[in-house]
Parts: C-alpha cells; sequence; structure tokens
C-alpha cells in the first residue's frame, strides 16, 4: 500500500510514500515549478559585506577561535540535548560511519535535504560534532545569524572572479588538513517539504576534485506525540538516517562520475525516507 499526498498541492505532485510513512501537512504554499526558489529571509539588518579576495574565508584571528570554541560549548551541552527533547531527534544508520571510518581518513562529504531551521544542528549531531566546514551562499552571511553561521564552520560562497579563487584556496587547505565538509546540495531550505528536491551539481564535482567520498544523510518526519506536544502540536519530530557512503571512482571522467554521483545520493535518500515516487527528478540542470 502506498500513501499519495498529492492532494496537499501542486508541489507535491505525484509524491507517494511507503504506508506507515508520515507526511506531514504544509504549513505554506510550496513552489511547484522552481525548486530553488529561496523562501527564508535573510534575518535581521542587512549588511554588506564585500565577499571578494580580501574577505577572510578561512577566518584564523584570535577572536574567531574563541567564538568557535564557546559556540562548541553551547552546541554540545545545550542544542544537542535541546534537539532530543524539542524536536524528538532519532539517528539511525549511525554505525555506518563508524564502519567505514578508514574510508574517511582524507576527508569526506556528508549531503542532506535541507527542511529545518535546526537541519545544521542534526547533522554535526549525527556527527557527534566532528567539525564540518559548510559551504553556503554568500548573501546569508549578511544577516543577523552572519557570524553564528559563520562560527559553526559556514563559509561563505562568492559570486565574482576573484572572490571564488579565494574560496577555492580555503577549499584547498582544508583538503589538505583532511578536513570534512557538509553541503545542502538542494541549495535552500524549504521547512517541513517531505519530497526531495534536484541537486546541484557543484557539491559533487568538489568530492570528484578532492577525491572524497559523499556521505548521504535524510531528515524525515514524525508526528508529534505525548508530552512533546507541550512544544509546539503543528511541529513534527525529526528523524535523521545515514546512508551508505558514495565513492567517486578516481578512472571515471569528473563531469560523468559527479553526475553519477548525484543521481545515486538523491535515490539512497529517497529509499532512506520510504517515498516511492518523487515529484522531482535528482537534476535540472
Amino acid at each position: 500500500m502506498l500513501t499519495d499526498c498529492s492532494s496537499f498541492g501542486p508541489a507535491y505532485r505525484n509524491f507517494k510514500v511507503k504506508e506507515g510513512v508520515y507526511v506531514p501537512e504544509p504549513t505554506v504554499e510550496f513552489p511547484a515549478d522552481d525548486p530553488f526558489t529561496k523562501m527564508t529571509p535573510i534575518r535581521g539588518k542587512y549588511k554588506d559585506i564585500k565577499f571578494d579576495d580580501t574577505y577572510p574565508y578561512l577566518d584564523k584571528s584570535l577572536k574567531f577561535k574563541i567564538w568557535h570554541f564557546i559556540i562548541y560549548c553551547v552546541t554540545w551541552f545545550l542544542a544537542f540535548p535541546l534537539n532530543r527533547i524539542r524536536f524528538g531527534l532519532k539517528i539511525e544508520g549511525r554505525e555506518k560511519i563508524r564502519q567505514n571510518r578508514k574510508l574517511f581518513t582524507n576527508g569526506m562529504m556528508t549531503v542532506c535535504n535541507h527542511v529545518h531551521r535546526w537541519d545544521m544542528i542534526c547533522v554535526l549531531q549525527t556527527m557527534r560534532y566532528r567539525r564540518a566546514w559548510i559551504p553556503m551562499y554568500a548573501q546569508a552571511f549578511n544577516g543577523k545569524d552572519g557570524f553564528l553561521m559563520k562560527t559553526i564552520g559556514g563559509i561563505a560562497i562568492p559570486d565574482n572572479f576573484s572572490g571564488l579563487r579565494k574560496f577555492d584556496q580555503a577549499l584547498d587547505e582544508l583538503h589538505a588538513k583532511k578536513q570534512w565538509l557538509h553541503i545542502f546540495p538542494e541549495s535552500c531550505s524549504w521547512y517541513g517539504y517531505a519530497p526531495l528536491r534536484p541537486f546541484k551539481i557543484g557539491a559533487f564535482n568538489m568530492a570528484c576534485r578532492y577525491s572524497l567520498p559523499v556521505l548521504p544523510l535524510m531528515i524525515s518526519f514524525r508526528p508529534r506525540t505525548g508530552w512533546r506536544k507541550l512544544f509546539g502540536k503543528d511541529t513534527p519530530l525529526l528523524t535523521i538516517r545515514v546512508g551508505d557512503p558514495i565513492v567517486p571512482d578516481p578512472s571515471a571522467s569528473r563531469k560523468e562520475e559527479a553526475a553519477r554521483m548525484r543521481d545515486l545520493a538523491h535515490k539512497t535518500m529517497l529509499d532512506m525516507a520510504g517515498v516511492v515516487s518523487n515529484p522531482w527528478p535528482s537534476s535540472i540542470d
């Protein structure tokens, strides 16, 4: 038996899940034609930071290091327990990280759907706060949350040549240090959206460039029950699942291999979520 969710609106067309899979009823109208529409406005007063070759994509200042340590402590001792209590976070398949730890010796990349304000917390909690660097749209750093995003590992993706050159140099440095990367390949957040949107190819080009295995993660929802209704009856609980790592083939062309990894990651994440028919393909690039 399948559950057809098309009644939720055009953005859920042909969306079908296995029986027993919970799909929260949308509280906003999602776009049906453009999966990369930005639905989350930049919070707070807008700043005009120039993301060029003078911007510190990797901040090595003492101030940043102090703030990163503070945010690390707040995340570990406050956000992680609160995520368990408020959103009932469940983590499934985490043993795959331990089983493949040798594969991640020289670095790795995680990818996840972008569907919740705390989804990055979910990712970090799954990885047991192994520090992950997160490339993000530069404009988001101009808002109220910009400094916080940077201290948890955010790296601004510039939109000009000089900035992109420095951004690439920052990634080269991180790879040399065998750091882990995380990317939301849907590119922007749609809170509470159950289907999986198309993926941007850039994340997988990056994985091929640095020969990084890609670990798919998938956030899905559960109905709020019991005492957790005290934190909001209409806000679903969260489950994040860990898939098997996808390893790039060094003998294949980067273009073909990036497309293969993107398509396989997309399919793996749909399977983990119990999705049988999805309204979006893996790519519309």
